[in-house]
């Protein structure tokens, strides 16, 4: 890129030279800012005339509209407070968006892209949820290019981040397609075993189709010790206590703590533990969220139980290797039935019961143990070329931010760069 010389302090922190013939203001003489208007969830349609934009986006559509015209909107509370969208056109902006109506002749694309460099969510006070004030928001001063230079930034950073969002959705295709041959061979492992030239025979059981003939299967009420869901008990938010887990600790397939972990106290873990104590080797799976179906071993770890969002499976060491267990569990097969048996209200669930008469496959536990472990080191590889994608994905998104940043703060001459 061009570098444009900067040479004019602005007496910004975060942008601290700017070229010499653009101005500093606050950015409440630039545009004024105000938050849209609140509107039901039953006002808010699949099939509607205007769209509806909230503080991530668009939410639906409705009958009525409270804006017309091109706007960058602010998004205004929770965890993307500070995140920018545009809205163009008729539309209604709810009471989590913050409209930027400009006071003056401006692009309004240069205007979004310089608030999305600004990192507003910086500026979020905690409460309940995190929330931006509009009129914290509206005192900081911001460098202003005249309105064609304005327009050279908005068309340049078009054209790039444009470039550098096609890599990352060609990055997360192939995410999604090495998921897809993880998960392909993982079911064809617990389904078919690894020697090919097994004799086959039909399980019986249509979505599952042929198995080897050697093998047999069992419901998961008769190959487990344990079947148990975790506690409702609501988690103190304290400095100290024995954390209380839950499906945001399934990072990847591992279990772990975390360092915002909720936590209880002594008497209430001993409370749970009564029913059920979590053990090395317990397989524990998402039942509820959008993330139902994700599944992870417990190893060596400190004493923890574990809330409703996950269930605890122990395998019988005399029927099936819990490794093998927790393939089977992660298994295409497995998952879609998983699916199938949800059941939808605020969010999607499973009930436990259920998911006792779910069978796996079950070979001899030798083969079993070989399977897992075939798993086990395929899935360090795959682990690897995951890492290394998501690198990559990170690197070119940090560049998409860092381009923003260097165009609206006039540290590139995006004309001459055009």
């Amino acid at each position: 890129m061009i570098k444009q010389p900067l040479n004019k302090p602005s007496g910004l922190a975060w942008a601290p030279l700017v070229p010499t013939h653009w101005t500093v203001k606050k950015l409440g003489f630039l545009a004024l800012l105000k938050s849209g208007d609140s509107i039901t969830t039953d006002d808010i349609k699949d099939d509607a005339p205007y769209p509806v934009y909230g503080g991530n986006g668009l939410r639906g559509y409705t009958e009525r509209f409270t804006h017309g015209g091109e706007y960058a909107l602010i998004g205004r509370q929770g965890a993307l407070c500070g995140n920018i969208n545009y809205a163009k056109g008729e539309f209604w902006a709810s009471e989590h968006a913050v409209v930027v109506d400009p006071r003056e002749q401006v692009v309004v694309r240069w205007l979004g892209e310089l608030l999305r460099a600004m990192e507003l969510n910086q500026y979020s006070v905690s409460a309940a949820q995190p929330g931006l004030s509009v009129e914290t928001i509206a005192a900081l001063k911001v460098p202003v290019p005249p309105l064609k230079e304005q327009r050279a930034i908005a068309d340049f950073l078009d054209r790039e981040a444009a470039r550098l969002d096609a890599l990352v959705a060609a990055k997360e295709r192939v995410l999604g397609l090495l998921a897809e041959k993880r998960r392909a061979r993982v079911t064809r492992a617990v389904t078919r075993g690894l020697d090919p030239r097994a004799p086959l025979r039909d399980s019986g059981i249509p979505w599952l189709g042929e198995i080897p003939a050697h093998w047999s299967i069992i419901p998961l009420k008769h190959a487990c010790s344990l079947i148990k869901d975790g506690t409702h008990l609501p988690p103190e938010r304290t400095m100290m206590g024995i954390p209380l887990l839950s499906v945001r600790n399934v990072v990847g397939e591992t279990f772990r703590t975390l360092p915002d972990d909720s936590l209880i106290d002594e008497e209430d873990y001993e409370v749970l533990c009564r029913a059920f104590r979590i053990e090395r080797n317990d397989v524990l799976l998402a039942i509820v969220g959008a993330t139902l179906g994700k599944v992870a071993v417990v190893g060596d770890m400190p004493r923890f139980h574990i809330q409703r969002s996950l269930a605890a499976f122990r395998a019988n060491p005399k029927l099936l290797d819990f490794n093998y267990l927790a393939s089977c569990l992660r298994s295409d097969w497995f998952q879609a039935i998983l699916w199938e048996s949800v059941s939808f209200s605020a969010q999607p669930g499973l009930y436990l019961g259920s998911l006792r008469d779910f069978v796996v496959t079950r070979p001899p536990l030798e083969e079993q143990r070989a399977i897992a472990a075939r798993v086990s080191t395929e899935a360090y590889k795959w682990d690897a070329i995951q890492s290394a994608i998501e690198h990559t994905i990170t690197l070119l998104k940090e560049r998409r931010a860092a381009l923003i940043a260097a165009a609206v703060t006039g540290q590139i001459d995006v004309e001459a760069a055009a």
